[in-house]
């Protein structure tokens, strides 16, 4: 049974090195930059433990001390993970999605799970547009052909985006926030959310799924990874959407079927695709949501993925969140969220 916060379940030992009565955390999955920050950010008397590894090494004690997991959406914070780590008491993501931890494990265990859910809406509708405008004109051909010296336009002719459909799926904070630099483009805006008062306070147009579909120029996605969002977009959804629609994905990856999607394209009903994700990312699966036995879980990133070689897809590896201020924004939050937790305060708690 677990104790308050700060305080040791078991009779263990204090860890090599810390004061008696310190905050045992162990950061997975840091870069050096970032390391430098939250080793500034953390209070001095905070046992805290760094790994660029997205795996917890068996040989390393720290796990078996830690009363504090880091992560972020890379490492998959298992059931299996949980039961290495005897005197965890927080998961604390550096993210604003929770679906690579395992909450029913947590919630058995009594682990608080917080998260950062606002730390950047305006970084990834940034990184949404910036797909969608290079789709729109074509940039990445256009560079390609002057790099060779070739200064001809044709086949390069694009889209306006004045006056075309933006479908939102989803009017959380991104979603919203992509609504708004849409306007500003002279779009229309057209929105899908099971929470209506969210579009409506907004003035964003709420329609039903099958309206979206149907209306949509341009589809962009924007709601969390669950079970009842995985392969939203499906065999099913692509045969009903407006023919030639424009999708970009800024989310998780596993809300599209892609292997849907691939036959999509193909047949030309979906013209063109902006992902910064994918189902599989870096040989392991953190997108697909818990307990996904038998939906393709097992399949690992592969650089041969067809998608990622498509001519009418553009791929970025995961980046929409990664700007200088974001990127420090979800450092001091993680820390300021695991500094309110010692203190027996609720901030930031996933239910």
């Amino acid at each position: 049974m677990n104790a308050t916060p700060g305080e040791s379940v078991s009779p263990e030992p204090p860890a090599a090195g810390s004061p008696p009565g310190a905050l045992r955390v162990l950061f997975l999955d840091v870069a050096a930059d970032d390391q430098a920050m939250l080793e500034a950010l953390c209070p001095r008397l905070w046992w805290s433990r760094f790994a660029h590894d997205t795996q917890v090494d068996e040989n390393d004690g720290a796990a078996a001390l830690a009363q504090v997991l880091c992560v972020f959406v890379r490492t998959p914070v298992t059931r299996e993970l949980l039961q290495r780590m005897p005197a965890l008491q927080l998961v604390a993501t550096r993210s604003a999605g929770v679906d690579h931890v395992d909450l029913d494990a947590c919630r058995e265990r009594n682990i608080a799970v917080v998260h950062v859910p606002d730390y950047g809406a305006a970084t990834v509708a940034e990184h949404t547009f910036a797909l969608l405008l290079a789709l729109a004109r074509h940039l990445f051909e256009a560079r390609a052909r002057a790099l060779r010296g070739s200064f001809s336009y044709r086949g390069l002719t694009g889209f306006e985006l004045e006056g075309k459909v933006l479908g939102v799926v989803g009017c959380g904070r991104i979603g919203t926030h992509v609504a708004r630099i849409a306007r500003g483009f002279g779009m229309k805006v057209l929105a899908f959310d099971p929470r209506p008062e969210v579009a409506i306070s907004l003035g964003i147009d709420l329609v039903g799924w099958s309206e979206l579909l149907e209306r949509s120029d341009i589809l962009s996605l924007h709601v969390p990874l669950t079970p009842e969002t995985h392969h939203l977009l499906d065999d099913n959804a692509f045969a009903r959407i407006k023919p030639g629609v424009v999708l970009l994905n800024t989310a998780r990856g596993g809300l599209i079927d892609e292997e849907a999607l691939l036959r999509a394209l193909d047949r030309g009903a979906v013209s063109a695709a902006g992902l910064d994700v994918l189902e599989h990312e870096g040989g392991t699966s953190p997108e697909a949501p818990m307990g996904c036995e038998g939906l393709g879980c097992d399949r690992g990133w592969e650089t041969s993925h067809p998608l990622l070689s498509h001519p009418r897809v553009l791929a970025t590896p995961h980046v929409g969140f990664n700007t200088r201020e974001a990127v420090a924004r979800i450092l001091h939050e993680t820390i300021d969220n695991i500094a309110a937790w010692q203190a027996g305060q609720t901030r930031h708690r996933v239910p």
